[in-house]
């Protein structure tokens, strides 16, 4: 087979592939999200062994493995009125800054039903840096997407080992193109 039917052979099959099931989940008035189905609810000590934080994330579904997560966390925030494109640097700044190295699959302003907000995907590394250390550095996949309403910003993440990505990236785009965000009135 020439390579140009072969890779039009291969385009037609994934025009086909089934789209990743989601099941809508509401979390608050003005929020709902899609999860993947067969993630379970983290309960609030898993959330709080898993993302020790002052502030909890709203929600955390995981899968039955425990290894791939989608999280949903809502921060006060001064950007409100926040120029996007400016946003998107600061944002992406502060990624580069929580991992040893950072390789970026996209990064972008995009609309989501009726909603802007940023996105990235990338791989992130991170190793431990104590002298004599024998941990092999941590690679994850991650889809993060922002949303600012009022003085609230939102932030959805899907992260998963970065060699499951090929598995888990087109759930985890699938998840960021599922959320609703209303605007308050």
């Amino acid at each position: 087979m020439k390579l140009p039917a072969l890779l039009l052979l291969l385009l037609s099959l994934t025009a086909f592939a089934p789209k990743p099931k989601l099941t809508t989940v509401k979390l608050a008035p003005t929020l709902s999200v899609g999860v993947p189905q067969g993630f379970t609810p983290l309960p609030d000590d898993g959330i709080a062994v898993k993302y020790p934080s002052p502030r909890k994330p709203l929600a955390v579904y995981t899968n039955p493995s425990g290894r791939i997560d989608y999280s949903v966390a809502v921060r006060p925030t001064t950007f409100e009125s926040f120029d996007y494109g400016v946003l998107l640097k600061i944002y992406k700044a502060s990624i580069q800054r929580l991992y040893t190295k950072v390789d970026f699959l996209k990064e972008d302003i995009r609309t989501v039903n009726g909603r802007d907000f940023i996105y990235f995907e990338f791989v992130s590394t991170l190793s431990d840096a104590r002298r004599n250390s024998q941990l092999a550095p941590i690679k994850k996949y991650q889809a993060v997407q922002y949303a600012i309403e009022g003085e609230q910003l939102f932030v959805f993440t899907f992260v998963a080992p970065a060699e499951e990505q090929a598995q888990w990236q087109p759930i985890a785009q699938a998840t960021m193109g599922a959320i609703t965000l209303k605007v308050k009135k």
